[in-house]
């Protein structure tokens, strides 16, 4: 028999369950997975068509190209040859690691207009640091400077349509006087010219929480790398979903983030083919992980 009370809390329980359904069911599996080409830097010298093709049938729908410049262009292609060779294969890429050294040494901006020009032929919107030379970070004021030039650099790109975006390794977090280059960085640039792009496994291997990240910089972290942690030699990567870092309970708060674009990365292989090991990657991404 239905009484007044149990009614009214059914309707109270059915009502708790319409406000957190729409949340559970937004959750959609990630599909557009992207690739850091440094993952096959040894095979793309030798035949840059046919690693593209085995990307594309391993699952991906974007690659961030690197080390460009502009005699070499990325493997002997021009930007546009690049560009079309991603198309016929049904790829994009929105990013390309570009070495800034030079802008942060002397300011010489010659390297960086050339990395403009390729962005622009090859319809990418962010030019990415993936690095920087130490010698430039040794001390607070320095850690000062870059996040100036940073700011620099990303007003030159969004009078271009572009945006910058900086990729982390571990050494950002070495404490310094109080503080650490990534926090100054951070706090210092102008998140509208200037996004990161979150190397989860180095986030984790720093000793810090992706998460705790995500919640005190909201919306900072247009990009994320997803590379995992072999559970014996945190030194090593191994597939996405067969070490320690756990990627369904990071990328559940992706949004939070501000990511937009989920790129794997794997550094080195053990006892698998690097086509084989991409695949499962990207399998995985797309059938466990929801944001």
């Amino acid at each position: 028999m239905t009484t007044r009370r149990s009614f009214i809390a059914q309707a109270g329980l059915l009502s708790a369950g319409a406000m957190f359904a729409p949340k559970m069911l937004s959750a959609k599996p990630i599909k557009n997975v992207g690739l850091q080409l440094y993952s096959l830097r040894d095979q793309l010298p030798k035949d840059v068509k046919g690693v593209i093709a085995k990307i594309a049938e391993a699952g991906y729908k974007e690659v961030e190209p690197f080390g460009y410049s502009k005699k070499a262009g990325f493997w002997g292609l021009e930007p546009k040859a690049f560009s079309d060779l991603l198309k016929a294969n049904g790829l994009t890429t929105a990013s390309g690691h570009y070495d800034m050294n030079q802008f942060f040494g002397s300011g010489k901006t010659e390297n960086f207009e050339s990395y403009i020009e390729a962005a622009h032929a090859t319809g990418q919107s962010h030019i990415i640091v993936p690095s920087i030379n130490g010698e430039f970070i040794k001390t607070v004021d320095e850690f000062k400077k870059v996040a100036e030039q940073l700011n620099k650099a990303g007003e030159i790109c969004k009078k271009e349509g572009l945006k910058l975006g900086y990729h982390n390794h571990n050494f950002e977090w070495r404490p310094v006087d109080g503080t650490t280059f990534y926090d100054t960085i951070i706090d210092g640039t102008d998140p509208k010219v200037v996004t990161m792009e979150m190397d989860i496994y180095w986030v984790v291997r720093s000793g810090k929480d992706p998460l705790e990240l995500f919640a005190k910089h909201p919306g900072r972290f247009e990009f994320v790398h997803i590379k995992d942690m072999d559970k014996t030699h945190n030194n090593l990567n191994t597939e996405i979903g067969t070490g320690t870092i756990d990627f369904v309970k990071i990328l559940a708060k992706a949004k939070e983030g501000g990511v937009k674009h989920f790129i794997v990365e794997q550094e080195n292989y053990t006892n698998i083919d690097p086509y084989v090991s991409i695949a499962q990657s990207a399998k995985y991404i797309k059938d466990k992980i929801s944001i």
